[in-house]
């Protein structure tokens, strides 16, 4: 397969070719004229427009980023045929001019002759179907000429031919390979042996460029391994790279022999596969080699005593000429890889519409917060916290946004754009901030409440600042003496990151904030992750709440929470409280504080210092 490198070398080459056939083509037909040999010098005249014409349409008709496979294999051969009529001018004329030995001609045809072989070496060393049968072309015929002078110095000079054919031969090849070298170093992955993502781009370039002619469809397969990460901490990279070159061999044994397969890096391959004349048909070929995929990887792979099992994630994206670049393709199976992260793994998603205009939706709203913060647009709201005797012993402060172009934007939809972009460590400290502010505020009127809950992200937490954040920020609204409780809410997936984190939660605690786990029951929830975390409670998820007069499961799950808080001394809010129902079975197991709709929704500040005055 030819490769864009050789491409661009030829296309560079014909305007040098153009040169070589005005400049020496001129004297030809000026000597030609002088000696009465019109016939060379017609020739030569005709070459040089024909050369010149086709040289200058084929030089401005080339361009690598738009011209698919096909239409770049046309120019090929079209560039190769002036080529070959170029390199063919001269032996002509060699032909026309070698019997003149009278005016001497003869030498200027052996000369140049000899000229055109190591031109033809020089130029094309490339592409071995271009000088190799050209050097011979050019080379033998003056072999045969020596040969036949019939004398001594004539068999020498035909040694003399031959011996320069074969090093014009090898200089050629030593060229070719060491081009062809640097050419696979470039385009090629050192691990696998693959194509390389630099490569691949390009290649998807064109092929967009192909569709884009035919009106037809491809597909292109993101496949990243999952848990590889683990396979190379605790195997090591020696391990680790044994098992892609073996996950390489299964792609290859089970995709359709023109696929095109490539390394991105790490852990992710990407391929490209056949053209199809719709998008229905294109699908079902996509999901069929998806599926045989996704059972080849994850059969059992032995390396040295060894044995490992890894999965797959696939995200698929049609190819269809309706992009400006084959990145969009790449990011559209990237976030349809993500897609099944996020649900398991082990399975393949394909990009569609709606995904596309969630995306599109995102990448705005991203854009919007970040200028959000800065013109204070994210307002907070207040969902009281209730005891069981109906006083308000709590608030939850909860984020809120609205927007001119969206109205309100609910923080599901903004929170996970925060965490994804790490804007949630500016966002948090602003909630913060606002939220003592409230909460010193709220103080100076008398509003006593015994707790304010802040929700955390693990991000913020493990922002290398944060402590002195919060220090900061406790000490600057709230004096010695009259701090009100704080309580930092964080999720059950905090007790991923270990150790570290229980350091920076009982730094914080040391200035007489509190924390509390929201959600509990729904993730990492353990008796050894609720002796080791120091938290002072937790707060039982509303989906159990929710479930409580439908299923006894829920029941079972909600009275073992609270049976559980009571041996470690918790305390526990119950969110999402909406029925009286609920709220007696709560009360009845020994829940002291509530939170949901059977109280009151989330309200702005004005409107819960009312409901706080109104239940006082």
């Amino acid at each position: 397969m030819k490769t864009d490198e050789i491409y661009t070398y030829l296309h560079k080459q014909i305007p040098v070719m153009m040169l070589l056939s005005l400049a020496p083509g001129l004297g030809y037909i000026f000597l030609g004229l002088l000696n009465d040999i019109y016939i060379g010098a017609l020739f030569w005249y005709i070459g040089i427009v024909i050369i010149s014409l086709r040289g200058y349409v084929l030089y401005k008709r080339f361009d690598l980023s738009t011209m698919g496979k096909s239409q770049l294999g046309t120019w090929y051969k079209d560039t190769s045929v002036l080529f070959y009529f170029f390199f063919s001018i001269w032996l002509v004329i060699f032909l026309i001019y070698i019997p003149e030995s009278e005016s001497g001609m003869h030498y200027i045809a052996i000369f140049t002759e000899i000229g055109a072989a190591t031109v033809a070496a020089a130029l094309l060393f490339p592409d071995k179907k271009l000088y190799k049968p050209l050097l011979l072309l050019l080379m033998i015929p003056l072999a045969i000429y020596f040969f036949f002078i019939g004398t001594w110095y004539g068999y020498v000079l035909t040694a003399f031919a031959l011996t320069f054919t074969w090093v014009l031969f090898y200089v050629a090849n030593a060229s070719n390979e060491l081009f062809t070298r640097t050419i696979f170093q470039s385009t090629h992955d050192y691990l696998t042996g693959l194509y390389n993502r630099q490569f691949f781009v390009k290649y998807l370039q064109k092929k967009m460029s192909e569709l884009k002619q035919s009106g037809g469809y491809s597909y292109l397969l993101l496949i990243d391994l999952d848990h590889f990460k683990t396979v190379n901490d605790s195997l090591g990279h020696d391990v680790g790279d044994q098992l892609l070159r073996e996950v390489v061999k299964r792609i290859k044994r089970n995709i359709y022999v023109d696929a095109m397969l490539s390394r991105l890096g790490g852990d992710e391959f990407i391929i490209t596969g056949d053209n199809y004349p719709n998008k229905q048909k294109c699908k079902e070929s996509a999901l069929k080699i998806s599926e045989v995929l996704l059972a080849a990887l994850k059969e059992t792979y032995v390396i040295g005593n060894h044995h490992l099992y890894i999965s797959a994630s696939i995200g698929v994206s049609l190819i269809k000429s309706n992009k400006n670049s084959s990145h969009d393709f790449i990011k559209e199976a990237d976030i349809a890889m993500y897609e099944v992260k996020e649900k398991g793994r082990d399975g393949v998603f394909f990009f569609d519409e709606e995904m596309s205009e969630r995306v599109e939706r995102n990448l705005r709203l991203e854009q919007l917060l970040y200028s959000a913060i800065g013109k204070k647009q994210i307002k907070l709201a207040f969902q009281p916290q209730v005891s069981r005797d109906n006083n308000i012993t709590g608030v939850e402060v909860l984020a809120r946004w609205s927007n001119d172009e969206f109205g309100d934007i609910p923080p599901a939809d903004f929170i996970p754009i925060a965490e994804h972009t790490g804007l949630i460590v500016e966002l948090g400290k602003y909630i913060i901030e606002s939220a003592f502010i409230t909460a010193k505020e709220w103080s100076n009127k008398g509003i006593e409440l015994r707790y304010m809950s802040i929700n955390l992200s693990v991000r913020q937490i493990m922002h290398y600042n944060f402590v002195n954040d919060i220090t900061a920020l406790y000490e600057k609204y709230f004096e010695q003496g009259s701090r009100p409780k704080i309580v930092f809410e964080v999720t059950e997936s905090i007790v991923a990151e270990g150790k570290e984190v229980c350091d920076i939660i009982n730094k914080i605690k040391k200035l007489g904030i509190q924390f509390s786990m929201d959600d509990f029951g729904t993730g990492y929830s353990s008796l050894s992750y609720i002796r080791n975390l120091p938290i002072d409670e937790i707060k039982i998820d509303r989906r159990f709440i929710d479930e409580l007069s439908d299923y006894k499961n829920a029941e079972a799950m909600v009275e073992t929470i609270l049976h559980i808080a009571k041996i470690f001394n918790l305390e526990v809010v119950a969110e999402g409280v909406e029925t009286e129902e609920q709220r007696r079975f709560l009360i009845e197991h020994g829940c002291k504080i509530f939170q949901g709709y059977l109280y009151s929704g989330a309200l702005c500040k004005d409107d819960f210092e009312q409901y706080y005055l109104e239940k006082k």
